[in-house]
């Protein structure tokens, strides 16, 4: 699990939502583990019901690795390989991409230098305007894995930027860009980490502050158990899309809803607001806030809780509410833009802001999963980057809505549903 330990969440929270009502956790405490110990599958070939003629990927014994002595220069990258200890090592010359209007993911496998005979699923990514910097990136995978371009090689290609580069990556890479379906590659790639990848999913247990993995990948892979359908994906990227998934087939999901209120919201905001130059820089950011100081609470309203509605005095009435008051009560017109901001520390406002976005994004998705009658809703997409202070928010956004009915779930992996199940649709007759 990519946990940072100084991670955690204070009271507020949005839409009459709060977190320090279901405990007293402080900012310090982390999260432990929790999980299954079952024993590793054997003889597993992970398929799915999307394409014919697919190459599959054989998932035995297939794992999570975490250990830092399993690394090159012992060095964990950000986002952790999958060992696939016996997929065949001469099928290790494709890869896919997934470009977005904020980052460009790649998945793509090496030999496993750990394992003599065995492969590892690689993880990588990186802002989608350094797109010159990708196509570097990918040149010297296939200049190492792809023999010296015997043929001509393919690359597995989904999101807006596989259309947008299509012509760029073709000339660059000399290769065949095979385009597939976004919102068809994100239900693959979800299905391949729930049933493919051992101790992949997790929840939050807000009682006991720690993560719960859960294994559904002890079912036999071949086989789906009606315990994994249905569910709504919401993934949020720059802007968030949800989908409703009621089986393993092509024509099981549905696009139901979404906003436009997403990761580029909040990124965009804070680059303004903040002195922030990354997203990474931004949720650290947030971490050491206090939204307090700038939120408007219930309690500032009627002076106590208001227990007749449910809304407690630490329930945050308006995000950001405070700064206008303040603004308008203290400044007589002749403040300049700088001065008014210099007010406010920008750690309040980031925990603000990030806080207004997750509980929004998270009330739209109890409120879709209502809809269509749905208990589990799996949250992925690049802006939660395994981010405690995000899984906590989205999760307690849930349980609240719900009342306890619908769980929110997570994935190691979550930025990479797009490029993984573009991997999986890799077939034998593109070579």
């Amino acid at each position: 699990m990519q946990l940072d330990p100084k991670l955690a969440s204070s009271s507020g929270a949005a839409g009459a939502v709060s977190e320090s009502e279901a405990s007293s956790l402080s900012d310090t405490d982390v999260p432990p583990l929790s999980g299954s110990n079952s024993s590793s599958r054997q003889n597993s070939i992970y398929r799915h019901n999307h394409c014919s003629n697919q190459k599959p990927l054989n998932v035995s014994n297939s794992h999570i690795v975490n250990e830092r002595e399993q690394y090159e220069a012992q060095v964990v990258p950000e986002t952790k390989d999958i060992s696939l200890p016996n997929h065949a090592i001469d099928d290790i010359k494709e890869l896919s991409i997934d470009i977005g209007g904020s980052l460009a993911k790649l998945v793509y496998l090496t030999k496993d230098p750990h394992n003599a005979g065995g492969v590892r699923l690689n993880f990588y990514k990186i802002e989608t305007d350094k797109i010159d910097q990708f196509i570097r990136f990918i040149r010297s995978i296939m200049d190492t894995q792809f023999d010296h371009y015997k043929q001509t090689p393919t690359i597995i290609a989904t999101g807006g930027g596989a259309h947008k580069y299509h012509d760029k990556l073709s000339s660059e890479l000399n290769c065949r860009i095979q385009r597939e379906d976004e919102m068809q590659c994100l239900i693959i790639g979800l299905d391949f980490f729930i049933r493919g990848i051992k101790n992949e999913v997790f929840y939050y247990d807000e009682a006991n502050n720690k993560y719960i993995e859960i294994d559904q990948s002890d079912e036999p892979v071949g086989e789906v158990s009606p315990s994994v359908y249905p569910y709504l994906l919401v993934n949020i990227g720059s802007g968030v899309s949800m989908i409703k998934v009621t089986g393993p087939n092509e024509g099981n999901f549905e696009r139901v809803g979404g906003s436009s209120l997403g990761g580029g919201t909040l990124w965009g905001l804070l680059s303004i607001l903040t002195d922030c130059n990354s997203f990474d820089e931004m949720l650290e950011m947030a971490s050491t806030g206090n939204n307090e100081n700038v939120d408007l609470l219930v309690g500032d309203i009627y002076g106590m809780s208001y227990n007749k509605i449910g809304l407690k005095s630490n329930h945050i009435a308006s995000s950001m509410g405070k700064v206008f008051k303040e603004v308008i009560d203290t400044e007589k017109g002749d403040l300049s833009r700088e001065e008014r901001l210099s007010r406010f520390k920008q750690e309040d406002i980031a925990r603000s802001l990030l806080y207004a976005v997750s509980y929004n994004i998270g009330q739209i998705a109890y409120l879709q999963a209502q809809r269509f009658n749905l208990k589990k809703i799996y949250f992925a997409g690049s802006y939660i980057r395994n981010h405690y202070q995000t899984i906590r928010t989205l999760s307690f956004a849930i349980n609240f809505w719900s009342q306890g009915e619908k769980k929110a779930y997570f994935l190691n992996h979550e930025g990479y549903l797009g490029a993984m199940g573009a991997f999986l649709m890799r077939r034998n007759d593109l070579g």
